[in-house]
């Protein structure tokens, strides 16, 4: 990836990787019982070596990889380097690099955490971040002015799958709106415009139902997390997501990474994971 490109709004760079490479983001997820699955002490060095192996891995031939921050920064400044080699060396292979840290905070917070994830020149800078707006969805415009200014990407929290989401998430506002759908539609009034796909998405489970949603305007991409090993199938997207189908990017990451530590066994199964998906949404 040079420079340049960089600078192309996400959402284009984004079409164009599941265009060529097929609509899937794996989770680099390395809890201590992947690691045990795989052989692997819970050390520095077993999550160097279980982290790099899915980037030899899938980097080459998957769309998104998203590293769960929280994994590395449980092992302390020797993790986030770990963390830090993932990133750079993901991005040479080709895949784009969601960082999921669900960063949400107000002011200079907010502004900090944007240079740390968002910036040109930043070691932990990723092509797109999570961020959660329950702090009020303004929180969040510090990250959304450095990405649309950076060629990069937000994923914002909409409506999860974890059973504690649904009292703030499916609250109703003044205007009888519930708060998800409130998100949904500050982040289409950020995307409306945008060609082929806005940069600023959301996360909506994909063990949901159906969501009551509204997703028609989004025009952003649709970050769908719990495809495999957390109860969603292919086939649940449609029933999720309607007609917005073609913006969903479903995440998986005990489903392809149970295949390791074979390079070729993880790359089959994310292979398969991919034609499942494009059986059942196209």
């Amino acid at each position: 990836m040079t420079a340049m490109s960089i600078h192309r709004p996400f959402g284009a760079r984004l079409i164009a990787a599941i265009d060529e490479r097929g609509p899937l983001c794996v989770g680099i997820d390395p809890h201590p019982g992947l690691l045990q699955a795989w052989g692997l002490p819970a050390t520095v060095a077993g999550l160097e070596r279980f982290a790099l192996t899915v980037v030899e891995a899938l980097a080459p031939t998957v769309a998104v990889l998203k590293p769960q921050s929280a994994f590395f920064e449980s092992y302390g400044s020797a993790g986030i380097a770990v963390l830090e080699r993932v990133l750079a060396q993901t991005k040479e292979a080709g895949a784009l690099v969601l960082l999921d840290a669900k960063r949400g905070d107000i002011s200079s917070t907010m502004s900090a955490y944007a240079a740390a994830y968002l910036t040109d020149g930043s070691p932990l800078a990723a092509d797109a971040l999570t961020v959660s707006p329950f702090l009020g969805f303004g929180s969040l415009t510090p990250a959304v002015d450095v990405a649309l200014a950076e060629g990069r990407g937000l994923f914002v929290l909409a409506l999860t799958s974890n059973p504690e989401g649904r009292a703030v998430q499916h609250a109703v506002d003044a205007d009888q709106k519930t708060v998800a759908q409130a998100i949904v539609d500050q982040v289409a009034a950020l995307n409306a415009g945008d060609d082929p796909l806005g940069s600023i998405g959301l996360v909506v489970g994909a063990t949901v139902g159906r969501t009551g949603l509204d997703l028609s305007s989004v025009n952003g991409p649709l970050l769908a997390p719990g495809l495999g090993a957390q109860g969603a199938s292919a086939a649940d997207l449609r029933l999720v997501f309607g007609d917005a189908h073609g913006a969903v990017l479903p995440t998986t990451s005990r489903d392809v990474l149970g295949a390791g530590p074979s390079v070729q066994r993880l790359r089959d199964a994310a292979a398969r994971v991919v034609e499942e998906v494009r059986a059942a949404v196209g």
